[in-house]
């Protein structure tokens, strides 16, 4: 039986990979390794805590004695680190949180990963390591874009970037990295716009929208994300980075009206707050090369939006016990300057 550490398994993206693989391949023991933060819950994995192939491990990635434990303790084949602070607004507030787990994290992991016999070490990374596009439709990142971070916590990915091409470039371990553009999907934290949009809206609240709204990303159904993860995990080029993303450009005002249209909704729920510092004008990807390599996203975004919106609507157990307590007051917070 094949041994995969996923770190950050409690997570969004994460945790729907744990689903995703724990279910496509039963012949894999995964190890779901994650310090349950605010934005870490074990209830999605209700359903497969009793499968004979899924362990989960409290551990902390930057307790680099609890790491070498656990590596010393299982010969994993597989290494898929999620792991990370992620919600840009938080690292302008916060920087050292994300520091501390994005960077010196990723380092403790590599260096586990260095002194044993593992296959591929991959790396989840994000489009917002090269910074920002302008408005120019065919404009898009590459795998050879340079990376200009523009945020604290992009800049912390890049960091854990590097020391991942550095230890593949210096001690040969191998590696891919892949950088993938905004995900969405069930189980998504809703300090995100799209969960926030759709929480707020269905309780009739106003919907903050930085700016003017024109800020452009390129959506990716986390399910997309989690089937490219596991291609490049099995196939991927050793050294090589892959770029993840689903031609699915829209404006964030863009992105708010459709959940605001599909919930029945009026747009008086909108309100215009003062922009993020720093708030990057448009990401887009070019995913020729994991094109190359055999995958193509399932989810067009209209088929995407809804099935999401359907899923929050059905399971509003899980999210309403979230937006109580200390998100309401970091939410609070957050927009009270606004």
């Amino acid at each position: 039986m094949k041994k995969l550490l996923v770190t950050g398994g409690a997570g969004f993206i994460g945790g729907n990979f744990v689903q995703y693989m724990t279910g496509k391949y039963p012949h894999y023991h995964i190890y779901n390794l994650d310090l349950l933060t605010y934005a870490g819950d074990l209830t999605k994995h209700q359903k497969i805590e009793s499968n004979e192939n899924y362990s989960f491990v409290h551990i902390d990635i930057a307790d680099r004695e609890a790491v070498n434990e656990l590596f010393e303790q299982v010969n994993f084949d597989y290494v898929v680190h999620f792991a990370a602070e992620s919600h840009v607004d938080r690292s302008i507030t916060d920087p050292e949180i994300f520091i501390r787990t994005n960077v010196l994290g990723t380092q403790v992991l590599l260096d586990a990963a260095k002194g044993a016999n593992i296959k591929k070490f991959v790396h989840v990374s994000t489009d917002e390591v090269y910074g920002e596009l302008d408005f120019d439709p065919a404009s898009f990142f590459t795998e050879e874009t340079p990376l200009q971070p523009n945020s604290p916590y992009s800049a912390s990915k890049a960091s854990s970037d590097l020391l991942v091409r550095a230890y593949y470039e210096t001690y040969g371990l191998p590696v891919n990295i892949t950088r993938c553009s905004n995900n969405y999907g069930p189980y998504h934290f809703p300090e995100k716009l799209i969960p926030l949009t759709i929480s707020r809206v269905l309780n009739d609240q106003k919907v903050p929208v930085y700016g003017d709204g024109k800020n452009v990303r390129d959506w990716l159904h986390v399910l997309d994300h989690c089937s490219a993860i596991d291609l490049v995990m099995h196939s991927g080029e050793i050294g090589g980075v892959y770029n993840i993303g689903g031609h699915n450009e829209r404006t964030n005002l863009q992105v708010v009206r459709t959940i605001i249209e599909a919930l029945g909704k009026s747009e008086d729920l909108i309100e215009f707050v003062e922009d993020r510092l720093g708030h990057d004008k448009r990401y887009a990807i070019d995913p020729s090369k994991i094109e190359r390599l055999g995958w193509r996203p399932v989810y067009d975004f209209e088929t995407g939006i809804a099935q999401t919106v359907d899923w929050f609507l059905e399971n509003k157990e899980w999210w309403e016990q979230i937006i109580s307590g200390e998100y309401q007051q970091y939410f609070d917070r957050q927009y009270a300057r606004k």
